[in-house]
């Protein structure tokens, strides 16, 4: 089961990201866009991922991912619950939603030295 701490040692070695507070709410950005965040209780993770995949994973474990609120939909977000996550599941989503954030050349030399 993955919780705060994983996600903390994850985020952590990601470049250019880092960690606010908004409104009771542990968040990742880089810069200004938000790659990951958890809900006020710390139960689930919203992280981004494909809006055009979302529906598929969801539908892979329903019982683990979900889609987040409606006026998120627009965005590319998807949720999970922390206690339904291995820590080797959380770090690929949380690795592959901040690559979206990144340029290509920051996550490549991340990959070269952090190899999957």
């Amino acid at each position: 089961m993955a919780g705060v701490e994983d996600v903390r040692a994850v985020t952590s070695t990601l470049p250019r990201a880092y960690e606010v507070v908004v409104r009771d709410r542990i968040k990742w950005r880089v810069g200004a866009i938000v790659f990951a965040a958890l809900s006020r209780d710390e139960t689930s993770i919203g992280f981004g991922y494909p809006k055009d995949a979302r529906d598929a994973l969801v539908e892979s474990d329903p019982a683990k991912f979900f889609l987040p609120p409606a006026g998120d939909l627009r965005y590319n977000w998807t949720c999970a619950w922390l206690s339904q996550l291995g820590v080797d599941e959380l770090e690929e989503l949380v690795v592959d939603a901040w690559i979206m954030t990144v340029p290509k050349k920051v996550w490549t030399a991340y990959l070269e030295l952090h190899p999957r």
